[in-house]
């Protein structure tokens, strides 16, 4: 019995996780020439993640702690082709 109760627990997580990823409204996939100044110099990335913001520090002399970018999610039903 506590088997069956796990495997529904994971399911619902799952369904609940996959319903927050299709509605999301920011991505941190920002071209890096287009990126937003959010940190100050020598910021971590947790101080970074507390602000709402992206930390990537692979490419150099762009911004390592930038805003995220809106994300324009059309419902399924509203797209037209």
């Amino acid at each position: 019995m506590e088997s069956k109760v796990i495997f529904v627990l994971v399911m619902v997580f799952s369904l609940a996780l996959s319903t927050l990823a299709q509605h999301q409204t920011e991505t941190c996939a920002v071209d890096p020439g287009h990126r937003q100044n959010c940190g100050f110099p020598g910021v971590t990335p947790s101080q970074c993640a507390d602000k709402g913001c992206c930390f990537d520090s692979t490419v150099p002399g762009v911004p390592w702690c930038f805003h995220p970018m809106a994300v324009d999610n059309l419902p399924e039903d509203e797209c037209s082709f």
